[in-house]
């Protein structure tokens, strides 16, 4: 398998993971009377950028996705809409949210994409320090 391959499925694994404890620990500490919403995105963004090496767009791409939907899904768990519980109402509906869940959930998708962009190798033009 070539190495782009192989950092990028190690990028969309790691940021998986990140989803996963982030939504956990978003769900915890709104229990504690905290609204970390931006939580998830982050812990995808970081998980992403972690496990995987060098600089890929297509990692940011991936994770920014499954971020957005990791801050969609942590939402959905914690507050479903009334009218209807089910998570496809919840989609069709998330226009519907508070602006500032829609503001942590795009904040939380942004930095999902940012952090797992990851930094240039070593010998790329941009990869030295500016004087």
């Amino acid at each position: 398998m070539k190495p782009a391959v192989t950092h990028l499925l190690a990028g969309v694994a790691g940021a998986l993971l990140g989803a996963v404890l982030g939504s956990f620990a978003f769900l915890w500490i709104a229990r504690q009377g905290f609204y970390a919403l931006m939580l998830p995105g982050g812990l995808t963004g970081v998980g992403g950028g972690l496990f995987a090496k060098g600089r890929s767009v297509p990692r940011a791409v991936l994770c920014g996705a499954i971020a957005l939907a990791a801050g969609l899904f942590s939402e959905w768990k914690l507050a479903p809409f009334i009218a209807d519980a089910g998570l496809g109402y919840f989609l069709a509906h998330f226009y519907d949210l508070r602006p500032i869940s829609l503001l942590m959930i795009g904040l939380g998708t942004a930095f999902g994409s940012w952090f797992s962009l990851g930094r240039p190798e070593a010998g790329t033009p941009h990869s030295a320090s500016q004087p």
